[in-house]
């Protein structure tokens, strides 16, 4: 348990925290994976603890709260797992392990969940090493999105025309590297009913960036001389799939349909372990108040409809051409590569 003079601000922060996702306050997924990390961080110094497999219980336990708050929030089980791996990792490495060797062939990825060390050997150093690890991660996470805007002038060129749908703040950043060097048109789709696309439009146009929005209903008719789809996303599945803003899988059937490639910009912390299960629509999506698509002003009709208004799509893989994250491109088929790196599969299931 925490040491009695931290104990109640810990938990002060944990209880806040997880009444932001529960109400829905966090501006967007790098604020709810940074504030988790920090979170985590101050679990990891501020608890006692012995040995690696003690920390480890106290941080799936933290985790699973904080996962319960708001199951849809993907990242923040995502950087749970990043910190167990973190964990585990310099467990290895004080002991001398190099645990990264027995993750080469796909043969001992598959068995890498059966290991003999039960990390219950107490380690000198290992709490300023998993705390040190952390950091380095934090500063990863700030520099994620510009590492993305960086590589714009790879993917986007000349006179092209780039159509994308509603606001990703990383999309916004890679169009605006862009426009520094090069001149094209981007067309927005608004995203009904929450229409941040017309922000998005609106901040581009700010930057001298040549923007037409459009309907959501106009996106097959305009597909046919786009150049490429870029999108953003909330998370990126085991399978390569998407967890998009709704209407993402329109348009990218649209794109395939139009030989159009589709790239998407999200950084690593997106990346997740977990599968869509097409029975469980309600865990893998999110459904707000239909305010939006009918007011409740009209208070005889809206007594006699149901009004579903989920906030995400789910875009399978083979409509995906290419991943742009914070350590370069990469195909729908590279992720199970990329998973292996993050995290460890015993901790895949929190």
């Amino acid at each position: 348990m925490p040491s009695d003079g931290k104990e109640s601000e810990l938990t002060e922060r944990i209880e806040a925290f997880m009444g932001q996702l529960r109400q829905r306050q966090t501006p967007g997924s790098y604020s709810v994976a940074y504030t988790t990390l920090d979170i985590l961080r101050r679990v990891v110094s501020q608890t006692r603890w012995q040995t690696a497999k003690d920390l480890m219980v106290i941080v799936k336990r933290e985790g699973r709260r904080l996962v319960s708050a708001q199951p849809s929030e993907n990242v923040v089980g995502n950087m749970i797992r990043r910190v167990l791996k973190i964990i585990r990792e310099e467990y290895a490495r004080l002991r001398g392990q190099n645990e990264e060797g027995d993750q080469e062939s796909l043969h001992k990825l598959l068995v890498a969940g059966v290991e003999d060390d039960d990390y219950s050997l107490g380690l000198h150093g290992l709490k300023p090493a998993v705390i040190e690890a952390i950091n380095e991660m934090m500063t990863e996470l700030e520099s994620s999105a510009d590492n993305i805007a960086m590589q714009a002038l790879e993917h986007i060129h000349s006179n092209e025309i780039i159509m994308t749908v509603g606001r990703s703040r990383t999309v916004e950043s890679f169009l605006k590297s862009a426009a520094r060097k090069r001149k094209f048109q981007v067309i927005v789709a608004e995203g009904a009913p929450f229409y941040q696309g017309q922000v998005l439009a609106k901040n581009l146009a700010e930057k001298g960036i040549e923007t037409v929005v459009i309907t959501d209903s106009a996106v097959f008719a305009m597909m046919s001389r786009v150049n490429k789809v870029m999108i953003g996303t909330h998370t990126v599945m085991a399978n390569g799939g998407l967890k998009a803003i709704n209407g993402s899988h329109g348009i990218a059937l649209a794109a395939k349909h139009h030989s159009v490639p589709v790239i998407v910009c999200a950084s690593l912390f997106k990346l997740s372990p977990q599968f869509l299960v097409s029975s469980d629509q309600a865990a893998f999506n999110r459904f707000v108040s239909p305010e939006e698509v009918l007011s409740f002003s009209e208070g005889d009709l809206v007594s006699k409809v149901h009004i579903p208004n989920p906030v995400f799509d789910y875009v399978p893989p083979e409509l995906v051409t290419l991943f742009i994250s914070n350590i370069g491109g990469n195909a729908p088929s590279y992720v199970y590569r990329l998973l292996s790196e993050l995290y460890h599969p015993e901790d895949h299931d929190l």
